[in-house]
């Protein structure tokens, strides 16, 4: 059959191939981002209960309306800010579902898209297959600071949503109450729709407070936020997620949700809005994570790699310049076939693979392995 593709340039990501290439070579998989210990026994239980008690035919369109309400308590506690639980929050089928899911209902043929490189993966494909353009900020290492006159010098009659992400995956790094404050400056009066992407709001360190989109009155008005309990809650493979907006733009959103996916796994979101009900249940992932990190940079201190620690995610990056000239991809593949520990390149991320000598470790591993991971990296 004869077609064209609505994404030529698109093939295998990073992920998969990095995840595949340890497999094969039975390295210590720190690359894809996902934890490596179980999930709370209690919240399994939850979920086991709520498909032993009937939970088990479509939830409501917009989610189960106890973890809409339980959401919206969350943001309460957390911001003072509030989300009508029947009118401004929707459950998806994770974070990734719900970000394209909102350039799907608002980006039309050529519609540009700025973005900041390095970048999720899935935002630039979900512009583009709906005949967006993305429009690049680049940021570079070790800071990966926001040129805001770059960003005004960038917006355009033609600019129609700006994407997003703080704390920053793939840097670790966490975006200022005055990155926040700018950005409010630069897209009030206009008609840009922001979409922040805070799935790792739960996970900033060092005492730093998330900065989310809801806490700047003016930039909550134009803003979609998502997010994603399987980073919140050890469970990736769930995919549940969500997103909140202003009731004019969630209106919108659900329009193109209903037939995407309708509705989302009714069990899990039931045992999660009954876990919910205790807020340590997120409010201690900081300590959590912030233990994982320290105890992977204490024992590299010594090593060949470079680092300025983690602010927020579970992300690690390792600055490598001191050890070889290769480009990040080449020496990722190399670590995990000789050394046996995988790692992300962040080249994969980048404007024209802008190669910074940077790799990107998941610590939201066990203790045991972060050990070994370090040994290794103490070898080289």
């Amino acid at each position: 059959m004869n077609f064209k593709s609505k994404l030529p340039h698109v093939s295998t990501t990073i992920f998969t191939t990095m995840s595949s290439l340890a497999n094969e070579h039975n390295a210590l998989n720190l690359s894809q981002g996902f934890p490596n210990y179980q999930s709370s026994q209690k919240l399994n239980d939850l979920v086991a209960n709520a498909m032993n008690n009937g939970y088990n035919q479509y939830a409501p369109m917009p989610g189960n309306l106890d973890l809409r309400i339980a959401i919206s308590n969350k943001y309460e506690l957390l911001y003072k800010s509030s989300y009508h639980p029947e009118k401004e929050i929707t459950v998806t089928a994770g974070a990734t579902q719900a970000i394209f899911t909102i350039i799907s209902t608002f980006i039309k043929q050529n519609d540009e898209v700025i973005i900041f490189k390095p970048a999720y993966d899935s935002y630039q494909p979900s512009v583009e297959v709906n005949g967006g353009k993305t429009i690049t900020i680049q940021l570079s290492a070790p800071d990966y600071k926001v040129d805001w006159e770059e960003v005004a010098s960038k917006i355009s009659s033609k600019t129609k949503m700006m994407i997003i992400n703080s704390p920053h995956n793939p840097s670790g790094t966490v975006w200022s109450e005055d990155d926040m404050l700018q950005l409010q400056k630069l897209t009030r009066n206009t008609d840009i729709i922001v979409l922040s992407d805070e799935v790792y709001e739960h996970i900033v360190f060092d005492g730093e407070q998330h900065q989310s989109a809801c806490l700047f009155s003016d930039l909550k008005q134009r803003s979609f936020i998502t997010a994603s309990f399987g980073k919140t809650f050890h469970n990736t493979g769930w995919k549940i997620g969500y997103c909140c907006g202003p009731d004019y733009l969630m209106s919108e959103f659900r329009k193109v949700h209903q037939f995407n996916v309708f509705s989302v796994n009714h069990p899990a979101q039931r045992g999660i809005a009954d876990y919910m009900q205790d807020a340590n249940t997120y409010l201690d992932l900081n300590s959590f994570f912030q233990q994982k990190r320290d105890l992977l940079l204490n024992l590299i201190s010594d090593s060949r790699f470079k680092f300025k620690p983690s602010r927020g995610t579970y992300f690690q990056v390792l600055d490598y310049k001191a050890i070889t000239d290769k480009s990040d991809v080449e020496f990722a593949k190399q670590l995990t076939k000789d050394f046996k520990l995988a790692s992300i390149p962040l080249s994969v991320f980048n404007e024209n693979g802008k190669d910074d000598k940077v790799l990107r470790f998941c610590f939201a591993k066990t203790d045991e392995t972060l050990i070994k991971a370090a040994e290794i990296l103490c070898k080289i």
